[in-house]
C-alpha cells in the first residue's frame, strides 16, 4: 500500500520498525535512517527482514533530507528523531512533496520550552502543497487525545474536565536512569507546571502540585502534575474544557536524583568552559546515564495511561475512565524495548497506517484528536495497546 521512512533509530524507532514490519499489507516498502547507518542496521537484523532499507542521514540538514527523500521517495515519513529536528524535517518534506507524522512537539535547543507554535505556523504551506502533517501520535500526546475525541464523539454532550494521568510502575533496577532521551526527559520534568482553567493557563512551581491518584493494577501512587504539549490543542480544540490538567508518576528515589541534578547545575542547558572545551552540562549528563535502549531486559512492571473526564450526557453529570496498561516485559519480548518506548511506538505506527488507508488524510497540520478516532482506536487493540472502559467512578481528580 506505502512507501514509509523511519527517521530514527533509537527506542521508540526501534517499536516503529518493528510494527511497520508486522503489516506488510500497509507498509510495502520500508527505509529507516539516522545520523548512525549501524544503528538502523541493528534494527533490521533484530527483525529479520533482509528487504528493510537504512540509510545515514542528519537530521539537522534539510538538503540531506531532501536528497534522502527525492531518492527513496516515501509517501510518508514518520519523525521519531529529536524534537529539535522537526522543523527541519517538515522543511524537507515541504520540499520533497511527502507527508510527515510526528510524536512530540517542536523545542528550540537553547530554551527548555516546547508549544505548538512553530509547527502549526506550517498549516497554509502543507495545505497549498497537498499534504499531510500529523502532530503528536505518540501515546500523550497522541492516544491521550485520540482517547478524548473518542470521549466526546461517543460518550459526552459536553466535556468538561480533563485529566490525563500517566504512571510508570515499572522497576528497571538502576539507581536512577530516564525512560526516553535524559535531555529531553529532564528539561520537561524541571520547567514549571502548567494547567488550564476557565479559559485561563495557570502556573505552578516544578512539581508543586502532587496526590495520590490510584491506578489499574498497580494501586496508589504519588502523582504530579506537569505541563504536557497536549493540553494546548486539546483545549483548543475542544472548548466546552473547564480545565484540563497531566499528572505523571513519579518515585521519591528519582526525585531526590533529580533535584541532586539540578543542585549541582547538571540541569543547565547552556555552554560551560570546560578545560577551553564548550559542552552543555545536561549534554554531559545524558552521554553517562543509562541508555533507555538499553533498560528493556531487567525491567519489570508496567505503565498505566489513561484519560479521566467529567461533563454531562442528556443533562446529567457522567465520568469515564479509558486507559491502556503495557507490560514491560510483553513488549521487551516483542520488539527488545521497554514499555515507554513501545506505547510511543506503536500509535506512531497506527498513525501511519491511518494516512496510507485514506482515513486520516487531509492537506494542512493536524493535531490528531482533529481526525477519527474509530478506526485507531480499533487498531490499538490489535496492535498491543489494548484499551479498558470505566464509567460513572470516583476519578480521585
Amino acid at each position: 500500500m506505502g512507501k514509509v521512512l523511519i527517521i530514527g533509530a533509537g527506542g521508540v524507532g526501534t517499536v516503529v520498525a518493528h510494527k511497520v514490519a508486522q503489516n506488510p499489507d500497509v507498509f510495502t516498502e520500508i527505509m529507516i535512517a539516522s545520523r548512525t547507518k549501524s544503528k538502523c542496521d541493528a534494527i533490521v537484523k533484530a527483525i529479520g527482514n533482509p528487504n528493510i532499507r537504512t540509510a545515514q542521514v542528519d537530521a539537522d540538514n534539510v538538503d540531506e533530507l531532501v536528497a534522502l527523500f527525492n531518492s527513496f521517495k516515501p509517501e510518508i515519513v514518520i519523525n521519531v528523531a529529536l524534537p529539535y529536528q522537526d522543523l527541519t524535517i517538515m522543511e524537507a518534506c515541504l520540499k520533497s512533496g511527502v507527508n510527515y507524522l510526528d510524536t512530540a512537539n517542536y523545542e528550540p535547543k537553547d530554551v527548555a520550552h516546547f508549544e505548538y507554535s512553530w509547527q502549526w505556523a506550517y498549516k497554509k504551506r502543507f495545505e497549498d502543497a497537498g499534504l499531510t502533517a500529523i502532530l503528536g501520535c505518540g501515546f500523550d500526546p497522541g492516544v491521550s487525545g485520540i482517547y478524548t475525541a473518542y470521549a466526546a464523539k461517543h460518550y459526552f454532550d459536553e466535556m468538561q474536565y480533563l485529566d490525563i494521568v500517566d504512571c510508570n510502575a515499572g522497576n528497571h533496577h538502576k539507581a536512577f536512569a530516564t525512560n526516553f532521551n535524559p535531555e529531553i526527559n529532564i528539561r520537561e520534568i524541571t520547567q514549571n507546571g502548567r494547567y488550564y482553567e476557565n479559559g485561563e493557563w495557570v502556573t505552578t512551581q516544578p512539581l508543586e502540585i502532587h496526590k495520590d491518584l490510584t491506578y489499574p493494577n498497580i494501586g496508589p501512587r504519588d502523582s504530579y502534575l506537569l505541563y504536557h504539549e497536549e493540553l494546548e490543542s486539546l483545549v483548543k480544540n475542544f472548548p466546552t474544557i473547564k480545565r484540563a490538567r497531566f499528572w505523571m508518576t513519579f518515585g521519591q528515589e528519582y526525585l531526590t536524583h533529580l533535584r541532586v541534578i539540578q543542585n549541582i547545575g547538571m540541569a543547565r542547558i547552556d555552554e560551560v568552559d570546560y578545560n577551553g572545551v564548550k559542552i552543555v552540562p545536561l549534554q554531559f549528563l545524558k552521554a553517562v546515564l543509562p541508555n533507555p535502549q538499553d533498560l528493556g531486559e531487567n525491567y519489570e512492571g508496567e505503565t498505566s495511561i489513561g484519560c479521566r473526564i467529567r461533563g454531562l450526557k442528556d443533562g446529567k453529570e457522567r465520568t469515564y475512565y479509558v486507559y491502556n496498561n503495557c507490560s514491560h516485559q510483553e513488549a521487551y519480548k516483542e520488539t527488545g524495548m521497554q514499555g515507554v518506548s513501545y506505547t510511543t511506538g506503536v500509535p506512531a505506527m497506527i498513525g501511519a497506517m491511518m494516512f496510507l488507508k485514506g482515513l486520516w488524510k487531509k492537506p494542512g497540520v493536524w493535531n490528531v484528536e482533529e481526525f477519527n478516532p474509530d478506526p485507531f482506536m480499533e487498531q490499538l487493540n490489535k496492535q498491543g495497546l489494548p484499551w479498558h472502559e470505566v464509567f460513572d467512578k470516583d476519578l480521585e481528580v
